[in-house]
């Protein structure tokens, strides 16, 4: 078995604990008699529930690759990975999917409605993911760990867990924040089954004050970062994600809002407290990327073998590959379902494509331009996430297609890049000369150790361009574009933004996701946001 927390995922019949729904009449679990007196009645217990809260991230359900947590919604449409990758990645220049799909289209299009599936998968796994840490959340109080005879060193380390669990809850609610602006809003207090219990719409900017002052709070109380298990987060993790919700404080808030001293401080907290750049960029995104990683802040784990799901990194890496292009050779031999591939916008941004400079660029073909959408071979194949070994060997995949590969949430790159633009946005705290020196320090790995490809000067689109080099298919450049106020206007144009063969730009009301209509029809409380 791969790794840590993962291992309870498939050691355990996992426990549905508790759940509740945002919509009066939806069933978003499966039927589970096992009780939460049984399920916490142990220190054991306590880990394998959190295994949980945490396996809500990589898998879609607890029987199978198959199987759904999310009542009424199929599994392919309810992996948390696959849709935020999807509709982070979709909706820009770095990713056009050939597939024809029901809903597909709409996201490189920018035409999606409140009805769109996919949307409604993701938002629904956010929400479902928040009701399962919620629950966690109430059973760990220190009056129940005291109730159930549970002291000392396990007690401790509950706390910890819970603090785990009220990161991974907010983490989510700034995904909702990001992606759909005003929510629901639950938490451990919640109402859970009363059918008559409707939560109540959160607006963007209390939301940012609640996520705020969550991670504040847990800075505290997760652990020391890089002393917990691998895949778990720790201080850093909240640190993190301070930084990045400062970074794009702005657009959550308002024109006048900015936090960028905010995102300073707290990305030179995640720099100085120990992680250093992988050696390798390759080998951040291989399936080994578990071992000595020095770089990974928090991940989403995956086991090809073990814990099998079509989303995450088994969709990534399978979408990006075809039949003609040697699946083995990206360690799914019986994988390749050539979905993804890039616009001529992404691969243009290195100045040269030919392995001689910047090994970030990691491309398969040379076709730069798309004529046809539906037509894989047209774009240029993006193999940056492959199921391979350090060493070359095809990881153990189960049926030749489910990966191995972790998917990174938050690695000490981005916090450099963070740094760098807060500054040049005016932030104090930061310095200009420094933050040229990580972004040569990136560069500097990206070439190999060689200083070739070092920069004199940078810009806010330099470092905009540097962030889509360094970040691209992880899931930042729909927050990126619509922070530099690129995602929806005409003054940057991808091939078939807008579904158009040139590009053209949208309404800006495109610059946030509806609220599905079935949560707007069952709640009274929410409000559709505007243009929709």
């Amino acid at each position: 078995m791969k790794k840590n927390i993962v291992r309870f995922l498939s050691l355990t019949a996992l426990c549905t604990i508790g759940l509740t729904s945002c919509k009066k009449d939806l069933d978003r679990m499966p039927t589970n008699a096992t009780t939460n007196e049984a399920v916490f009645s142990t220190p054991v217990g306590y880990k394998q529930a959190l295994a949980k809260v945490y396996g809500a991230f990589a898998l879609t359900g607890s029987t199978g690759s198959g199987s759904s947590d999310l009542g009424n919604i199929d599994a392919g449409t309810s992996d948390f990975v696959r849709l935020f990758w999807s509709a982070q990645e979709w909706t820009t220049e770095e990713a056009l999917c050939a597939w024809n799909n029901t809903d597909v289209p709409d996201f490189h299009n920018l035409s999606w409605s409140s009805n769109n599936t996919l949307l409604n998968g993701l938002y629904n796994r956010c929400v479902y993911q928040i009701t399962v840490a919620n629950a966690f959340i109430k059973e760990s109080t220190d009056e129940k760990l005291s109730s159930r005879g549970i002291t000392g060193t396990d007690a401790e380390n509950i706390r910890h867990y819970r603090a785990e669990a009220r990161f991974l809850r907010a983490y989510q609610y700034w995904v909702l924040m990001d992606l759909f602006g005003n929510p629901p809003f639950i938490d451990e207090n919640s109402p859970i089954g009363d059918k008559s219990f409707f939560p109540a719409r959160i607006t963007r900017d209390k939301l940012f004050a609640y996520i705020e002052s969550e991670l504040k709070a847990l800075e505290t109380q997760l652990v020391a970062p890089r002393q917990n298990e691998y895949g778990r987060a720790d201080q850093a993790a909240a640190w993190a994600l301070l930084a990045r919700m400062y970074l794009n404080a702005e657009v959550y808030l308002g024109s006048g809002n900015a936090k960028y001293t905010d995102a300073i401080t707290y990305a030179n907290k995640v720099i100085g407290a120990g992680y250093t750049l992988q050696s390798s960029y390759q080998k951040l995104f291989l399936a080994d990327n578990n071992v000595g990683n020095t770089e990974t802040i928090l991940s989403v784990n995956y086991d090809g073998v073990n814990t099998q799901n079509y989303g995450g990194t088994t969709f990534i890496i399978n979408a990006s590959v075809n039949s003609d292009m040697g699946p083995a050779n990206y360690g799914i031999p019986n994988g390749g379902w050539g979905g993804n591939r890039s616009t001529r916008n992404l691969p243009l941004l290195f100045s040269d494509r030919s392995g001689n400079t910047d090994k970030r660029a990691i491309f398969y073909g040379s076709n730069l331009e798309i004529s046809n959408v539906n037509d894989f071979t047209q774009g240029v194949a993006v193999v940056k996430f492959k199921n391979l070994l350090s060493d070359g060997k095809a990881a153990p995949s189960s049926g030749g297609t489910f990966c191995s590969t972790d998917f990174p949430l938050f690695r000490l790159g981005e916090m450099y890049l963070v740094y760098a633009e807060a500054t040049l946005r005016g932030g104090t705290g930061g310095n200009n000369n420094t933050a040229l020196q990580y972004i040569n320090q990136l560069r500097t790995r990206a070439y190999n150790g060689s200083t070739n490809g070092n920069v004199s000067s940078i810009t806010l689109n330099s470092i905009l361009d540097e962030r889509g080099r360094e970040l691209y298919w992880e899931g930042f450049r729909r927050t990126d574009l619509i922070r530099y106020g690129l995602f929806t206007s005409g003054s940057y144009l991808w091939p078939w933004k807008g579904g158009v063969r040139d590009g053209r730009g949208v309404q800006a009301t495109r610059n946030l996701f509806p609220i599905p209509n079935s949560d707007i029809t069952n709640n009274p409380n929410l409000q559709q946001n505007p243009g929709y």
